[in-house]
């Protein structure tokens, strides 16, 4: 495991790695050990790294399965493996990549993806009765090099219209280390967000509903982040960013106020990054409207 003032780490155009004492190493969590030992260290930390909950040859096989759909598109480099996700350095043909990433996104192969029996089964668990899966499931694949990167945030900004009884499961598709820029936390960062939350939910009393729910109102960024500019939190608030070499079969789950973000993809070998994010909550709970549909470009969300 390379130590972390060697890793080159940015985001956004900000390094991270001109600060080590800023960075730090998620704590992995092994699924089988007992549930409130989990439970109380999800709460102590606002998250839990789940090393192998999944299948990684069924990780795998849904990799390969999801950059084969794009083999006409010009994304993969000609000639190799699609479950390589190799990059292409020639221009995607058209727009048809976006269009085929949509069209996954309803797929029934994708369904069933996200709901692999170990997910739900655990989750049941952990929430203490049936889970309640949301329609709305985000998955992203991550060129070397891409200029943007998903800024500070946390999740609860985007699912104000329903229950606050919500785990985020972020599982990478494919083996996802360090320099291909999976997502970062910041330590202990699940209070800070609560304290962020309250500060929103007091200037946004005289909104309409609709308005007070939303990510985009006039008391919010104009992407409901919290910053660009990673290096910057981490001194302001005194905290560290923790990073991992993610494997196929892990599974990451966060509390809604839990702070997180994204880093660039310095692949050398042109590999893309694949990472799914998805939603569960009590079933019994109120859901959000929004989060009812397909993700779609034009969502609002």
């Amino acid at each position: 495991m390379p130590s972390l003032s060697v890793l080159s780490l940015t985001s956004n155009g900000y390094r991270l790695d001109d600060s080590p004492a800023r960075l730090g190493r998620l704590t992995a969590s092994d699924p089988a050990e007992p549930l409130d030992r989990l439970a109380a260290r999800y709460e102590e930390q606002g998250y839990l790294w789940l090393k192998g909950l999944l299948s990684r040859d069924e990780v795998l096989a849904f990799r390969r399965y999801f950059f084969g759909q794009f083999a006409t598109t010009g994304l993969l480099a000609p000639g190799t493996d699609p479950g390589d996700g190799i990059a292409s350095s020639a221009p995607e043909a058209g727009g048809n990549a976006r269009k085929v990433l949509f069209e996954i996104v309803r797929s029934a192969a994708y369904e069933s993806f996200c709901l692999k029996q170990q997910l739900w089964m655990f989750l049941d668990r952990f929430l203490g009765g049936m889970s309640y899966l949301h329609k709305r499931k985000l998955i992203r694949y991550t060129k070397p090099g891409d200029a943007s990167s998903t800024g500070a945030h946390y999740d609860l900004v985007y699912l104000r219209g329903g229950t606050r009884r919500l785990v985020t499961a972020w599982i990478p598709v494919g083996d996802v280390p360090v320099r291909m820029g999976g997502l970062v936390y910041l330590e202990g960062s699940h209070s800070l967000g609560r304290r962020l939350e309250d500060e929103f939910a007091s200037a946004n009393a005289d909104l309409p509903p609709d308005e007070r729910v939303s990510a985009f109102n006039r008391n919010m960024s104009e992407t409901g982040w919290i910053s660009k500019n990673l290096p910057e939190m981490a001194e302001r608030f005194d905290r560290r960013w923790l990073v991992a070499d993610y494997e196929a079969g892990d599974v990451v789950l966060h509390s809604p106020y839990t702070i997180h973000a994204a880093t660039t993809n310095a692949d050398p070998h042109g590999v893309m990054r694949l990472s799914t994010d998805i939603r569960y909550q009590p079933v019994a709970d109120d859901i959000d409207a929004r989060w009812s549909s397909h993700w779609s470009p034009d969502d609002g969300l």
